[in-house]
């Protein structure tokens, strides 16, 4: 009895590993080696008292004097508890206010957001990030990375997409790695079927487009098509300039008729590229969702849609772009069926099929990422000495001529 009891808890946990997809992200992301803090650590310190730096920066400031950006990298990198992490924000709002605010340096970048990871204050690095012109926080794809795995291993999937969404705002989705941590955290947000704003859909709409663009595949051709037909969405209601306003995107109309096209082109592609069946079905779902507002719109009084157009921005072209709906919903009927004839819907969900992407491609391009960062760090290192060496020889300069000052005014003196 004993021995088949251990049997059937041996067989469970076997099928827990190889199912739970909460087990299987945390496996597939970044290694151990890529997020270790080692050579970061390793890089050559500066010890300072940050109570003497901030007192230099409160004086400096309230002299209406610039405070240069190697005090306040010093400030950062010498963060050393959970208090000093809020401290370093209120003198990053103060640079950012300040006339050296453009040379706000990247090593400070991601050093504020390494020590944000180190000391548990992620949300700091959230909200400095997303309010970027305020803070001057604007990372590097390798600093991304880091606190996007960071997300993803927390299973805040929510923050994660909101890390993507600045992503895709700084058109950032170079590297491989970068594009394949922000559709992990972007399937994986989607799968917990979150009630969406218009804003997080124009959010993720674009991320899953802009990002969906860069992989030539079924989780690329898949993040297209949902993409565009959020986007599409977020176009029929609000209108075309709810779209692409503050947004790295076209502003040509037709949102719903790319995410057609996707179909089209998936359609005639030869390979094995396809579309997840899920997908699909959020995109009929998306279109149904649609046809009945426009239907609730048609019977409703004609002064208060007129008013609510007004105050929406909608214009005729927009109006015009809300009439193709009924074609599109027939398209997309028609394409459906034709992908399904065709084998070309996959029954895999959007997200086991990322992470499988994850799983078979995340670590080969991790080498060449961690090359760029150690080559990154010892140019980082040498634009420091340098400007290190300038400040000794302005302080010197400095107080050479204080000197000659001195002397000169004593030298009057006796005269």
């Amino acid at each position: 009895m004993a021995a088949s009891m251990w049997k059937q808890c041996l067989t469970a946990a076997v099928k827990v590993k190889r199912f739970s997809p909460s087990f299987t992200a945390k496996r597939c992301l970044l290694s151990a080696a890529y997020t270790d803090p080692k050579i970061w650590e390793e890089r050559e310190k500066d010890p300072q008292n940050l109570a003497l730096l901030a007192n230099l920066m409160d004086r400096t400031y309230d002299r209406n004097l610039p405070v240069s950006s190697l005090t306040i990298s010093r400030f950062v990198d010498n963060i050393s508890c959970r208090e000093e992490v809020d401290q370093a924000e209120y003198y990053l709002y103060k640079f950012r206010h300040s006339p050296n605010c453009w040379y706000l340096r990247d090593w400070t970048i991601h050093t504020w957001i390494r020590q944000c990871l180190k000391y548990g204050a992620r949300d700091k690095a959230l909200h400095t990030l997303k309010n970027k012109v305020q803070y001057g926080i604007f990372p590097d794809d390798f600093t991304f990375n880091l606190l996007l795995d960071s997300y993803i291993k927390n299973e805040d999937f929510k923050s994660a997409c909101s890390v993507v969404e600045e992503v895709m705002l700084q058109e950032a989705f170079d590297l491989p790695s970068t594009q394949i941590l922000s559709l992990n955290a972007l399937g994986s947000f989607l799968a917990t079927k979150p009630q969406l704003s218009v804003s997080e859909e124009r959010a993720i709409g674009a991320s899953l487009l802009l990002c969906g663009l860069k992989q030539d595949n079924t989780v690329g051709f898949s993040a297209q098509l949902l993409g565009s037909a959020l986007l599409g969405k977020v176009e029929i209601l609000k209108g075309i300039h709810a779209v692409f306003k503050g947004m790295p995107l076209s502003w040509v109309r037709g949102y719903l008729g790319r995410a057609l096209a996707v179909m089209e082109r998936v359609s005639a592609a030869s390979g094995d590229i396809k579309l997840s069946k899920d997908t699909l079905d959020s995109v009929s779902h998306i279109l149904q969702e649609l046809s009945s507002t426009s239907d609730a719109d048609s019977s409703g009084e004609e002064s208060d849609v007129e008013k609510n157009k007004t105050e929406e921005g909608i214009d005729e072209d927009d109006e015009a772009e809300k009439a193709n709906l009924p074609r599109y919903v027939i398209r997309f009927r028609e394409l459906s069926s034709h992908l399904e004839s065709q084998g070309k819907v996959d029954p895999t969900s959007f997200q086991d099929l990322v992470t499988t992407l994850t799983q078979q491609n995340l670590a080969s391009v991790e080498k060449p990422d961690m090359e760029q960062y150690q080559s990154r760090l010892k140019a980082w290192e040498a634009e420091k000495r340098q400007l290190i060496q300038r400040e000794k020889d302005f302080r010197a300069k400095a107080e050479h001529e204080r000197r000659e000052r001195l002397a000169a005014k004593a030298a009057a003196q006796q005269v």
